[in-house]
């Protein structure tokens, strides 16, 4: 049966695809690196904002899938570079022949499913951050008082840190802050009949106002930061609450992780594109080398010209002769007869 794909290489073609496959080889292994970089930065980017995204949020396996592809890549590189280096020395490619093989087959199976699965999950996980981030986002802002309540004494801390260091106010804006109450009971004055009037002014009995915590302020502003009484047009008269507060963050929290989780994702789609492509082009360069090379005998520089190609058969064959070797493989041997059997019959047949 024909050889799948086939392709003549004579000597010149088959050096220069050796050196061509040792550049390759190099640059997939930099593509793997840099995705290994990329994927820990996302994994340490995700290990800060976890507690803005909700439990059953997904998108944290990209960068753990983008972290064995990486690695994957990194090592078939390093393979493919070696062996192609090799390859234009007899002698030195003599360890490679028995070991080829199954580390293509390995590369092909393992790295290409790898990077197929992590490439998927960066096209499709992106989606969901939106409502993660928008449950996540509003637990943590509901629990922003909780500061001595187990599980959630630290929400405090990180809600400020978040809207200090990505310079955003809120979930979607400042006034968001006005429907959760984000000062601890503890702090309030039971006496105090203001603060009767707005926990009685709501069925939850929650400490409600129109301020927000310091973390919203923007220290770039001039003007003294206005926290408190931000829907009361008296209480600042050269303060329009109609217009954007230029002393506050203008920007939501969800708005800018949103966009920075997928711009994050969006760049690892994009290297974990090119490392398939130069992925897919190292191990058929290989495949191609070598099964040329094992027509000569593992020599590059042998004399004529040799044939490579992807499967020696087509697929039917293949796994039709792999049957047959299996079942010969496994067949029971004929048991053999008895010393004494072959002279009874003897007899009986010259009877």
């Amino acid at each position: 049966m024909a050889p799948v794909l086939p392709l003549v290489l004579p000597l010149q073609p088959r050096i220069r695809l050796a050196q061509g496959l040792w550049l390759l080889s190099w640059l997939l292994a930099l593509a793997g690196g840099l995705i290994l970089l990329c994927s820990g930065h996302l994994l340490v980017q995700l290990r800060h904002l976890g507690t803005f995204l909700a439990p059953s949020c997904q998108f944290p396996a990209l960068p753990q899938a983008a972290l064995a592809a990486g690695a994957v890549a990194l090592g078939t590189g390093l393979v493919g570079a070696g062996a192609s280096r090799a390859s234009l020395n007899a002698a030195l490619y003599l360890p490679w022949r028995g070991v080829l093989g199954p580390l293509l087959v390995a590369g092909t199976a393992g790295g290409g499913g790898l990077l197929v699965l992590a490439l998927g999950l960066a096209l499709s996980l992106p989606g969901s951050l939106d409502e993660a981030l928008e449950e996540g986002l509003g637990t943590a802002l509901a629990h922003y008082r909780d500061t001595e309540v187990p599980g959630h004494c630290q929400d405090k801390r990180l809600v400020d840190e978040l809207q200090l260091r990505y310079h955003c106010c809120g979930r979607h804006g400042y006034k968001d802050w006005f429907g959760v109450q984000w000062v601890s009971s503890r702090y309030l004055d039971p006496s105090d009949q203001d603060v009767v009037d707005r926990i009685q002014s709501n069925v939850e009995g929650l400490y409600l106002t129109d301020g927000v915590p310091f973390s919203c302020c923007n220290p770039h502003s001039p003007r003294p930061c206005l926290q408190n009484r931000l829907s009361d047009s008296y209480a600042h008269p050269l303060f329009d609450p109609r217009q954007p507060n230029q002393n506050l963050w203008a920007q939501g929290c969800h708005e800018v992780l949103l966009e920075h989780l997928q711009d994050l994702a969006g760049t690892l789609g994009s290297m974990l594109a090119v490392t398939f492509l130069l992925q897919a082009l190292v191990l058929l360069g290989l495949r191609y080398l070598q099964t040329a090379l094992e027509g000569l005998g593992g020599v590059i520089d042998g004399e004529g010209e040799t044939q490579g190609y992807l499967f020696p058969s087509g697929l039917k064959e293949m796994l039709k002769t792999a049957w047959l070797q299996g079942w010969i493989a496994h067949r029971p041997a004929p048991e053999e007869a008895p010393p004494g059997e072959a002279p009874l019959k003897e007899d009986l047949s010259e009877a």
